[in-house]
């Protein structure tokens, strides 16, 4: 699913050039349940941004679902983002005006071309429409919230927001969902019922990549990358992992 060789980035705008990653090598099999830990600064971010083809200024070869990243122009990796990943942040970044079917459905609005043949449905004809709806739909059903549709964000708690969100990012059933602390800005029973939905997507299968800063999530990951001073650690290294 995800393959990284010989990965290097730097910052040439930091004095002297600041260098985030040096040298990565990473594997990450499909279907995987992955954390990725390590200390503030340790380049993990950088990482996740890289594979999510959110970055592009880097040395290396890195290759999602056997597609090596740097050989697609801008519009070709903005359809191959929209097919093959979804994206939860720490903070849900839902729009306040918008209800929470409209706000799933935003990546239609974006998406140059989608999954089952959809382009630019949400400017498309009502059958399209009407399709998109339906998978609005039944992403907040699968997130566990049916009855959230005409609901703003502001009307739900923050674990619910955050619930909507992950319905955003499966509107198009990506086969890989990339988490940068998607649990941060959550309490603890909140964060659990975030940690339990995304081990059950990846018990149906969908490969799953979370960098988090808490021990107990990291503790519920089959595989754990650990990342210091922009190199992968070995799993044993007793290398601090507080943010």
């Amino acid at each position: 699913m995800i393959d990284l060789r010989h990965v290097r980035k730097t910052y040439d705008d930091a004095p002297g050039g600041q260098a985030a990653l040096r040298g990565v090598d990473l594997h990450i099999p499909e279907g995987e349940l992955c954390g990725v830990i390590g200390r503030s600064g340790s380049g993990k971010t950088t990482l996740l941004n890289i594979i999510g083809g959110l970055d592009r200024a880097y040395e290396g070869d890195a290759r999602v679902s056997g597609q090596e990243l740097h050989s697609l122009s801008d519009s070709e990796l903005s359809r191959f983002r929209n097919r093959t990943m979804g994206f939860v942040f720490q903070f849900h970044n839902l729009l306040a005006h918008l209800s929470c079917e409209e706000n799933v459905l935003l990546p239609a609005y974006f998406a140059p071309a989608t999954p089952r043949g959809i382009a630019g449905a949400a400017r498309g004809s009502d059958t399209s429409w009407a399709t998109l709806r339906q998978r609005a739909h039944w992403a907040l059903e699968r997130v566990g919230l049916p009855d959230v549709l005409s609901r703003r964000p502001s009307q739900l708690s923050g674990g619910e927001q955050q619930r909507v969100a992950i319905a955003r990012a499966l509107l198009f059933e990506p086969p890989l969902l990339l988490g940068d602390e998607p649990t941060g800005s959550l309490d603890r029973r909140s964060g659990e019922r975030v940690i339990d939905l995304f081990e059950e997507l990846n018990r149906d299968g969908m490969t799953v990549v979370l960098i988090t800063h808490e021990a107990w999530i990291a503790e519920r990951m089959r595989q754990l990358v650990r990342v210091g001073d922009g190199k992968i650690l070995p799993a044993d290294s007793q290398e601090d992992d507080a943010p």
